[in-house]
């Protein structure tokens, strides 16, 4: 027989309902586990059916005490060293949960090597990063921390110290992990990655026309479409089919971006020798300290000789909303996006076999931008930063700046 909901959770319940809560329903979490389990809303048009039981880890679990945890401190600028830098500085929910920076901006300024990739669907991703160098979203939330160029921190202890001296979060991590629940680098992933999961985009124009709604495209976008999936050879890496929804392949690709970088060529050339010499990525390690060395790709992960230069297929859904484009920021629009492969990409030693010139007049690139346009689907039910105090005094002007910049 089913038990009687306690009153803790019927105030809970009635609070998130008044509130507009996280977009989400509830239900209680079954025997042992802590909070309450999410019963998820039906998936936006377009996405995967079986989001909830197949791309949620079963040993992270989303309970609403733990996505809203993960909330907070996604938009906390506590994270970071100074104070000032959040997630959501570099993933801003009004650009998709990515920036408008052609390179990520961390602490005091500093640049880093990389565009900030959009989070919206980022539950579907098998591997996280452009050069995929963590496989889960656990695994990706602790990095930006300690970072130099991003977050800044001396190490996770520093972060955990902070976040340990804050009675709310004392609290909070209480009520998402449970009594036991001591603030650690574990349950810090664990809350952020929850957070991340809930961030899903769908029913988009192209999702509709897609269900048989004939009139959610307008002409052009029906002629960029058409383009997509025949001469422009787009759809062979973002892939847009019932069986795989997200217009991406996940794969990694050379399409000669890093080859814009003034050393790619040489250094490319001295890791091909190295990765024949010895097959593994600890010839390739050794080459991170040189000067444009970032650029050689996923193949600074894997030490695959066909890797060098290669970069994960990005998803385009949502793709009007993340401008400036490409691993290193360098097409500022879409414009100049379809320009780039229409030109065939650029030349180089392991240039993808699938790109060459398309001849696309400018009218046939201006349709595919219209169709790119109309896979901006809806935004996830709950974006707004949560409305508490930070753990340790930063001014409001650091706040604004952390959410918006």
């Amino acid at each position: 027989m089913r038990k009687r909901m306690s009153s803790r959770w019927r105030s809970l319940l009635v609070l998130v309902v008044l509130t507009g809560g996280l977009g989400w329903e509830m239900r209680s979490g079954g025997e042992g586990a802590v909070g309450m389990a999410l019963e998820p809303l039906p998936i936006p048009l377009g996405l995967p059916a079986d989001t909830w039981s197949f791309y949620v880890p079963v040993d992270n679990p989303l309970t609403a005490e733990k996505v809203a945890l993960g909330k907070r401190l996604f938009f906390d600028p506590a994270l970071s060293a100074d104070g000032k830098i959040s997630c959501a500085s570099c993933h801003q929910p009004e650009r998709g949960f990515a920036d408008a920076e052609p390179l990520a901006v961390g602490i005091g300024g500093r640049r880093g090597t990389r565009n900030s990739m959009s989070l919206l669907n980022v539950i579907y991703n098998p591997a996280q990063f452009w050069d995929g160098r963590t496989d889960t979203l656990e695994q990706q939330a602790l990095e930006p921390l300690t970072h130099p160029d991003e977050m800044g921190n001396r190490s996770l202890t520093e972060v955990l110290e902070r976040l340990r001296g804050g009675a709310e979060y004392r609290a909070d991590f209480r009520a998402a992990f449970g009594e036991m629940g001591e603030i650690d680098a574990t349950r810090l992933a664990m809350a952020l990655a929850s957070y991340e999961r809930t961030l899903v985009s769908g029913n988009s124009p192209f999702d509709r026309f897609q269900a048989g709604d004939g009139t959610a495209l307008p002409p052009a976008a029906r002629r960029g479409l058409s383009i997509f999936r025949g001469r422009g050879r787009c759809s062979r890496c973002h892939v847009a089919t019932e069986q795989q929804p997200l217009l991406t392949n996940f794969a990694y690709q050379n399409t000669g971006v890093a080859a814009g970088d003034p050393s790619f060529d040489r250094l490319a050339r001295l890791a091909a020798r190295r990765i024949e010499q010895s097959p593994s990525p600890q010839p390739l390690v050794e080459m991170e300290g040189m000067a444009g060395s970032h650029e050689l790709g996923r193949a600074l992960r894997s030490g695959l000789l066909f890797e060098l230069g290669s970069y994960r297929t990005p998803s385009l859904r949502n793709v009007a909303l993340t401008a400036p484009y490409f691993h290193d920021g360098s097409a500022a629009s879409l414009a100049d996006v379809v320009r780039f492969y229409n030109g065939g990409g650029r030349s180089n030693l392991n240039l993808d076999e699938e790109l060459h010139p398309l001849g696309l007049t400018a009218i046939e690139e201006q349709d595919l931008v219209t169709f790119l346009e109309a896979l901006t689907g809806t935004s996830p039910a709950d974006l707004f930063p949560p409305r508490t105090s930070p753990v340790h005094p930063v001014s409001q002007k650091n706040q604004v700046q952390s959410s918006t910049r």
